[in-house]
């Protein structure tokens, strides 16, 4: 009886007539008023930097930064701007997602090889580190002489730019499983290769879709800063169509141009960000407590 009345006690107790909780709502409402807000404070200061803001901090003309509603009239709403910019931004996409692909195969399975193997861990991290630091202008020499100055240059840009978060967060969520488990599948005998896909790789999902979600965005910079020092072999992306009327003095154009290889960043984002909740959203704690 006791017993009954222990766990009953345990147990929360909900009124069936009450409303429900407004906490949910509260929280649904602030991912839209919160990115609402920030938008609002973002194109006020926009305009006023156009208005004043230019010559005043910069000594320069407010031509070179368009009010926001230049920008859409002549990016979005001129039909021949609008299909330059869109047709570009197609071709980064591929790109991009390209590039993302390669990156999560030899991130991914460089990171394994280094949670197996110690030494791996040691010879190669330095040298990822270096890669991180490396200016790409400095060594775009190189990559145009190895690869030339096509679509394969973009590509490695690509990589290059999004690979060390994926390595370094897939490496993190492999060596932080659980170490009771770990002692539990050492008690069963269990083989390396049983504990990496039984407990290593379930317990990193969590860690290595957050490097996913990360390297989507960096994979959209890498597409675009590769289309602006290689423009061979391949059709234009959304970054040379942006230079090209940078070079001609059209800078409503140019903005519309970043404001879509903004959005396209943000996208990749969020999709890897909701087939991350799908995956382990229903039974990893880390991502229940995020949704």
């Amino acid at each position: 009886m006791s017993l009954n009345v222990s766990v009953a006690a345990d147990e929360p107790i909900v009124d069936p007539g009450a409303p429900a909780s407004s906490d949910r709502r509260g929280f649904e409402w602030s991912r839209v008023i919160g990115p609402a807000a920030v938008l609002v404070i973002f194109v006020a200061l926009w305009h006023y930097m156009h208005s004043d803001g230019m010559r005043r901090f910069f000594d320069k003309p407010g031509f070179l930064l368009p009010a926001p509603e230049t920008v859409i009239n002549d990016a979005f709403l001129n039909t021949l701007a609008r299909g330059k910019l869109f047709t570009g931004l197609g071709w980064t996409t591929l790109v991009a997602l390209t590039g993302l692909l390669i990156t999560i195969v030899v991130g991914v399975s460089l990171a394994v090889m280094m949670a197996q193997a110690k030494w791996v861990e040691r010879s190669t991290y330095p040298y990822l580190v270096a890669l991180q630091a490396i200016p790409i202008l400095s060594i775009v020499p190189v990559i145009n002489s190895v690869f030339g100055g096509g679509i394969s240059s973009r590509l490695f840009v690509c990589v290059m730019i999004s690979i060390f978060p994926i390595v370094t967060n897939t490496l993190f969520g492999l060596t932080s499983a659980d170490v009771g488990q770990h002692d539990l599948f050492t008690l069963r005998g269990a083989s390396r290769r049983t504990r990496l896909f039984k407990l290593q790789l379930p317990s990193a999902m969590p860690a290595i879709f957050t490097g996913f979600r990360i390297s989507a965005g960096l994979s959209v910079i890498g597409a675009v800063v590769g289309e602006q020092f290689f423009r061979k072999g391949s059709k234009p992306g959304i970054g040379i169509v942006m230079e090209n009327y940078r070079q001609k003095g059209i800078y409503p154009q140019t903005y519309g141009g970043l404001i879509l290889a903004a959005a396209l960043g943000i996208a990749m984002f969020l999709v890897f960000g909701w087939i991350s909740k799908r995956v382990v959203g229903h039974w990893h704690e880390s991502a229940r407590k995020t949704t």
